[in-house]
């Protein structure tokens, strides 16, 4: 099996030099940009298993970059901020982003979340079948493919696999917690509201209304629970 490639897109030759270090010590091969216009070249002509972006670089900020990769990539991502606000975090997962570290940070902590990110697969404790099939919903796991109604749905990578980790036990609630730990990996390191984000993007994404659920239903003060009916 061949190592995975991790691209690190910083403009600090220091911190790059070190997570290159680091990683290559855990078996990684390591590319490197330093812009993200370089970065954008490099995951298309490369296609890296991951890459670590950082969001204040000299040219595109690090949400653009990741705004422009996922209109046709659905390469793993984790961002590196300085900015510890919540709002920075919200926007980066609102706009892709499988995790978010905040400088400083431990090289020990972003292997674990980058091993956390890959290790998913990215089907957290989904079982292994064909297809569930609802009432107006298909998800076909094998293909990774969903269709509402008949009309194919666009969703992340991460949208998919949650409403796959619901899907498959219909009407059971599920905590935030067991959702973050089934879709996102037992040791990650985010908050509860990384599954807010990532709920709202998959009802858009299903033309699902909260107010009178289809398919995700909000149980308040717990969690959400997948409600559509099965054929």
């Amino acid at each position: 099996m061949e190592p995975r490639q991790i691209l690190v897109v910083d403009d600090e030759p220091e911190l790059r030099s070190m997570l290159r270090r680091y990683l290559r010590a855990e078996g990684f091969t390591v590319a490197e940009s330093a812009t993200g216009q370089d970065a954008l070249l490099r995951i298309k002509s490369s296609a890296p298993d991951l890459v670590v972006l950082d969001v204040g670089l000299p040219d595109l900020d690090g949400f653009e970059v990741l705004r422009r990769v996922r209109s046709e990539s659905d390469v793993a991502v984790i961002l590196l901020t300085a900015r510890a606000e919540e709002i920075d975090r919200v926007v980066g997962l609102t706009v892709g982003a499988d995790d978010y570290v905040t400088k400083p940070f431990s090289p020990r902590e972003l292997i674990a979340r980058i091993n956390a990110v890959l290790r998913r697969g990215r089907m957290g404790g989904v079982p292994i079948e064909e297809r569930l099939d609802f009432d107006g919903l298909s998800i076909d796991l094998a293909a990774r493919e969903i269709h509402r109604d008949g009309a194919p749905v666009e969703a992340t990578t991460l949208e998919f696999d949650l409403l796959a980790s619901m899907a498959a036990s219909p009407n059971r609630v599920f905590t935030r917690a067991q959702l973050l730990e089934r879709v996102w990996g037992f040791d990650y390191f985010g908050v509860d509201r990384v599954v807010d984000v990532h709920i709202g993007a998959l009802r858009k994404a299903l033309g699902d209304d909260p107010g009178e659920p289809r398919f995700i239903a909000t149980v308040r003060g717990i969690g959400y629970k997948f409600v559509g009916k099965p054929l």
